[in-house]
């Protein structure tokens, strides 16, 4: 099926040109989304992620443009437009359409509403990735789910530049988060993984992991992980909505690309990928096919 596009009540083309100019997410990146799988036609932790959209619009101070049970009724609507099985709908919420302007527009502006639905595939078939270790360049408030993601972009770029899949990202000194995916480590067969502070975003499978790990007896510590810890890590994985739990094969650094403290000026010369250095490899990845298996088997059950 084509892909499903939505604006404000209309249903339309992703290339359609109706995002007014003065739209204020075009200019100021000034809104939220959410990310939401469905499987089987069905939205998984839906409730969950209503949840976080209008915490993340509370933290921005946007007035909500419909109530939670409006917005789940939107859901199943592009969910039956589109007709696909297995998608990602896309769900993004900005202040509105005004004259720009770095202060709030009137409270008459309404915010607007956006969405698309695509068809996906799994991720459990892929072989385990590689990381690429660099500083965090994110801003203090990285919980809010907003669409400001310049930072992130410019960091999962420069991974995939350097061959790697994802970033492992560095604040403080300790491995904290992956620039669109969050970060868990194997240590002496229980999980670690940074604390749900204002430094990383919560995300729905992390919190779903949670609960499949306590249900396997799995023990969760939540702590940020010290770089120079890394080798005492038997093994790690990294989820997402669309990434559900990915094993990491290998986290790669690179001589020109700090970690440990952002430089006082950003290079603009691009970096040479076969410079980058092997820094960690996976000794055992059996916990995390543990993982991999109880959300396969709880997906297979939420699809019935």
């Amino acid at each position: 099926m084509p892909i499903v596009g939505y604006y404000n009540g209309e249903f339309v083309t992703p290339d359609s040109g109706i995002v007014p100019l003065d739209e204020r997410g075009h200019q100021f990146g000034d809104g939220v989304y959410e990310v939401i799988r469905c499987y089987n036609g069905r939205p998984f932790l839906l409730d969950w992620h209503l949840d976080r959209l209008w915490m993340s619009l509370q933290a921005l101070r946007i007035v909500p443009p419909f109530t939670k049970d409006e917005c789940a009724s939107l859901i199943e609507r592009l969910i039956a437009e589109s007709r696909e099985p297995e998608s990602a709908i896309y769900l993004q919420v900005t202040r509105g359409s005004a004259v720009r302007n770095h202060l709030f527009p009137e409270p008459t502006v309404k915010a607007n509403v956006s969405a698309t639905v695509r068809p996906v595939t799994s991720q459990t078939s892929k072989a385990p990735g590689t990381l690429l270790m660099m500083a965090d360049e994110r801003w203090a408030n990285a919980w809010i789910k907003t669409i400001n993601l310049l930072p992130n972009i410019l960091a999962k770029q420069t991974a995939h530049d350097m061959g790697a899949d994802e970033a492992l990202l560095v604040r403080d000194g300790a491995m904290i988060e992956s620039a669109s995916s969050n970060l868990w480590f194997v240590r002496d067969n229980q999980l670690i993984t940074a604390p749900a502070d204002r430094y990383i975003l919560n995300g729905i499978t992390r919190r779903f992991v949670m609960e499949l790990a306590n249900q396997l007896g799995i023990v969760v510590r939540e702590s940020k992980l010290p770089v120079e810890e890394l080798t005492k890590v038997d093994g790690i994985f990294i989820t997402g909505t669309l990434t559900e739990v990915f094993p990491i094969q290998r986290v790669v650094t690179h001589p020109d690309l700090p970690y440990a403290s952002l430089p006082a000026v950003k290079g603009s010369e691009p970096l040479a990928a076969d410079k980058c250095q092997v820094a960690w490899e996976a000794r055992d990845l059996s916990l995390v096919g543990r993982l991999q298996s109880a959300f396969a088997d709880a997906i297979a059950t939420f699809s019935r």
